[in-house]
Formats: structure tokens, sequence, C-alpha cells
């Protein structure tokens, strides 16, 4: 079901908790929220939409990629770079990196681990940042 953006300063800074199986349909639910905004967004963190718990949805080349506890195990090729965000106004300077690989659970909860690049690292780094209760 598609949620309402969460635009709260406050709320977003605070720490997301790890997911669990039982929290499959706010998985579902970030994806609905994320195709309802797709013209304007590329990735969404669950506090987005009130729920404080580790799950990510992002854009990974048109094809929507659900990932729940994701944490970065490498990173490689810092730069610096601007982002936008739906929750927040205006742009902020940040830096990410050009590579990340990544360990995180699908929607059936299998361990995975997979290296991205460039737009889809960012995007990913970025909600990442949301679920550590990062705001830029």
């Amino acid at each position: 079901m598609i949620q309402p953006i969460n635009k709260d300063p406050l709320s977003l800074a605070r720490k997301s908790v790890n997911a669990t199986p039982a929290d499959l349909q706010t998985g579902q639910d970030l994806l609905d929220t994320l195709r309802a905004h797709q013209q304007e967004c590329v990735g969404m963190a669950a506090n987005m939409i009130g729920v404080y718990k580790r799950i990510i949805a992002v854009n990974d080349d048109g094809r929507l990629l659900l990932m729940f506890n994701p944490e970065i195990l490498r990173s490689t090729g810092r730069y610096h770079t601007e982002e936008g965000c739906l929750s927040l106004e205006g742009v902020r300077e940040t830096d990410r990196f050009r590579s990340i690989k990544v360990r995180f659970w699908d929607a059936d909860f299998s361990v995975r681990m997979k290296t991205f690049t460039g737009w889809t690292a960012q995007i990913i780094q970025h909600e990442i940042d949301h679920c550590n209760g990062v705001l830029i």
C-alpha cells in the first residue's frame, strides 16, 4: 500500500532496528510507495514511510530491489557529490564511494552479497544513511 512520506527531520534522525520476516509487508509498502514516486525518487528507506526498520528499496538500473538489513562490507573509490531527498528540502553535499559490497537479506530472507557500482551504489549508500539516522 502506498504510504505518506515522512518529512520530519527529528524522526528521520532515529536509527532503525533490524528487520525480520514479520516486516515483509513494510517491504511491500516501501516498494509500492517508491513506484508511486518513481518520477521524483530512486530509492527509499522504511523510515521515509514512518517505519524504523532497516529496509530499503532502490532502483537498480530500472529494476526495483528490496533489501532487508543492508550492510556495506567494503567500499572503494571515494568521491564528492550532491544529493537531494524526497523527505528533505534542498540539495546537500556528501562523500560517496563508486563501488560497494553489500550483504543483505532478500524478500525470501535469504542472505545475499553483491557488489554495486556507480549510480546504484550511490542510491544504496544514501538509503543506508537513512537507516542509520544520518540526514544529508
